[in-house]
């Protein structure tokens, strides 16, 4: 009951410090992670002990699956190279610096456990990017870069660390026995996402209800995490190619109805995960504090090696991306044109997006009991969460607008949205002009076809002169919410007079909410 009454106490603060981020206009994540912090010391309220194998396998897998599923596939297959680089070699890397940074300042401490801690800092989390990136507007290559890095570094640094544990408790470590399982892990995750994505495709279009497609959609994420995780091979990699193929077809064998509701329900699934996961980051934070000693502790004996690990991290993030910016440029002036480089405002947006998050957390609190220096991980790694979303994340932002990056020419869809508008608005009035006759020749929709013909003309005129139309077409969708908003004001009028009964208010208020959600869509 208690547990019960501390998770609603946690979503009402939820909304309350979501509104109070916006009013102050600051990242959600920060406030949420100050909010779970607070509630952490509130007198009388259970201490929360996370269990770091629970946490990953209810929050990551539907997370992981939402960046999946919605994630541009022709953009990441473009700029695969680049999102490889992030998400192996840039863990890789980082994981490396952050063990030698380790070992200097503690010499007695195991390279193994080193490589255990490296391995815990050096993913940046999907959570904690994407929390951040809502926020702000970047052009395609660097979003897709961050994106796509997010959904797949988890996988390298749970390898990391699995080995470096290993090598930990059993002395033993051999690099080209990593590589191997690496390959098997992700190979075998991405086999398992596909086979799981696949009977999703069947189940989909044959389930005739939408609440049970919906409700299968959902239990994807956990099913091929799970899959992969009880076959030994990469839950995360198999969570995220499972989301790719059902983002890919979801177009084609979900109804309007089942997306519509589907993807209402869904959004609010994930932003109370979302901001459920850094109030839970917050509120951990009693617990470690009791394990090391007390706060006093960690400011005489962890601070300044902390606060070097934090740095050393960062660097080398900058290090590696400016690194490959320079060999990518390199390769261009040698002719190799599929190597553009980023430039010096793009790879500086890119190194601070290193938000951690949850993962993080996670796997810093599954560390062994007896492991060597675990209670400074679990410090360190609370630390570096709560100064990389703090830091980077309230000045992200700026950092963008100071970068004011463009657009890349390549990266321009070849089609605006008002001339695909145009386009897909004559392949409808082609198919009502033919089928506005009867068998005879005679006319039997004439105000569909004129509505439609009108409609292609209109669409090509905008989009070859939007910025005269534009003017017109707001006018024109306010009036129709105008309208609609009078429409409704009478329906609730009949249903208070008790001219009509409940059922008629709900069918005919759905028709005008459709109405209305038409033309915001429209005029946005």
């Amino acid at each position: 009951m208690h547990l019960f009454e501390l998770v609603i106490a946690m979503l009402l603060a939820i909304i309350v410090l979501h509104f109070i981020a916006r009013k102050l206009n600051l990242p959600p994540a920060v406030a949420l992670l100050a909010g779970g912090t607070l509630l952490a010391f509130i007198p009388g309220l259970p201490q929360i002990h996370l269990d770091p194998a629970l946490v990953l396998v209810i929050f990551l897998p539907p997370l992981l699956m939402d960046g999946a599923w919605f994630i541009p596939f022709a953009q990441l297959r473009k700029h695969i190279l680049g999102v490889g680089s992030l998400a192996i070699g840039a863990v890789i890397f980082t994981t490396v610096v952050v063990a030698v940074v380790t070992h200097w300042l503690f010499p007695a401490l195991p390279w193994a456990a080193c490589a255990a801690l490296g391995a815990i800092v050096a993913p940046p989390d999907a959570v904690s990017a994407r929390a951040v990136l809502q926020q702000v507007h970047l052009p395609k290559r660097p979003a897709i870069l961050l994106e796509g890095e997010s959904l797949l570094n988890d996988a390298t640094g749970l390898v990391l660390f699995r080995f470096a544990v290993a090598a930990g408790v059993t002395g033993a470590f051999s690099a080209v026995e990593a590589v191997q399982s690496f390959a098997i892990l992700a190979i075998g995750g991405a086999v398992v996402g596909a086979v799981i994505a696949g009977i999703w495709v069947k189940l989909a279009k044959h389930l005739k209800d939408e609440y049970l497609i919906i409700a299968a959609s959902c239990l994807t994420a956990w099913a091929s995490y799970l899959a992969g995780e009880m076959l030994h091979v990469s839950g995360v990699i198999a969570c995220v190619v499972a989301g790719l193929i059902c983002g890919w077809y979801q177009h084609v064998v979900f109804s309007a109805a089942v997306r519509m509701r589907g993807t209402s329900f869904w959004t609010v699934m994930i932003f109370l995960m979302e901001a459920m996961v850094f109030m839970l980051i917050g509120s951990s934070l009693r617990g470690v504090l009791e394990r090391v000693g007390g706060f006093g502790v960690i400011v005489e004996q962890m601070a300044v090696p902390i606060l070097l690990i934090l740095l050393a991290l960062t660097l080398a993030r900058f290090a590696w991306v400016f690194g490959g910016d320079l060999i990518a440029a390199g390769l261009n002036r040698m002719g190799w044109k599929t190597c553009t480089p980023l430039g010096a405002k793009c790879s500086t947006v890119i190194s601070w997006a290193g938000m951690r998050g949850v993962v993080t957390l996670a796997v810093a609190l599954s560390v062994p009991e007896n492991f060597p220096g675990r209670d400074f991980m679990l410090v360190t790694a609370f630390a570096v969460i709560l100064g990389t979303v703090v830091i980077q994340g309230m000045t992200l932002g700026q950092v963008i607008r100071w970068a004011d990056l463009k657009e890349h020419e390549a990266d321009r869809a070849r089609m605006t949205m008002s001339q695909a508008e145009a386009s897909m608005a004559q392949a409808q009035a082609v198919v009502v002009q033919k089928l506005a006759y009867d068998e005879d020749g005679k006319l039997v929709h004439p105000q569909l076809l004129e509505r439609y013909s009108k409609r292609a003309v209109i669409s090509v005129e905008y989009a070859a002169d939007k910025e005269s139309f534009t003017p017109r077409l707001h006018a024109h969708f306010d009036l129709i919410l105008a309208a609609v908003a009078a429409g409704r004001a009478e329906l609730i009028r009949l249903h208070r007079a008790g001219e009509i009964d409940d059922h008629t208010l709900h069918e005919l208020e759905r028709d005008l909410d459709l109405e209305e959600l038409s033309a915001i869509s429209a005029k946005a």
